[in-house]
């Protein structure tokens, strides 16, 4: 007897490779990934973003408010760790991670330092 058209059409007896890790694997439908990490991660690798600046980290120990600079909206002074204007009276806005400028002790971020010297 020969077989049924829905056996021949039934593919659960194929193995493919997952193009991430190589692992052999079941296809489920159009499934090309073994798990949803390999797909995950083949995404990532897929859509990576050319920024080409390092990754900032920050001290164990270290608090982030304490190395983030901080500028007043009105007088468009900078402070280090302090988010309240003492001259204004008003909250400030996180500008970015930085700390004192050796040079002048004026706070300064570090996307600054970055962005003159690329």
């Amino acid at each position: 007897m020969p077989p049924s058209h829905n056996d021949i059409r039934n593919d659960n007896g194929t193995t493919a490779a997952c193009p991430v890790c190589a692992t052999e694997f079941t296809p489920i439908r159009r499934q090309r990934y073994c798990t949803p990490a390999c797909r995950q991660a083949a995404w990532r690798a897929r859509n990576r973003e050319p920024t080409g600046r390092p990754a900032i980290t920050t001290p164990p120990g270290t608090h982030r408010r304490d190395i983030t600079v901080y500028q007043c909206p009105n007088c468009e002074g900078r402070y280090l760790g302090q988010q309240w204007c003492h001259d204004c009276h008003r909250p400030c806005t996180r500008l970015d991670l930085g700390g004192l400028c050796p040079h002048c002790d004026e706070p300064i971020t570090i996307s600054d330092i970055l962005d003159q010297h690329p």
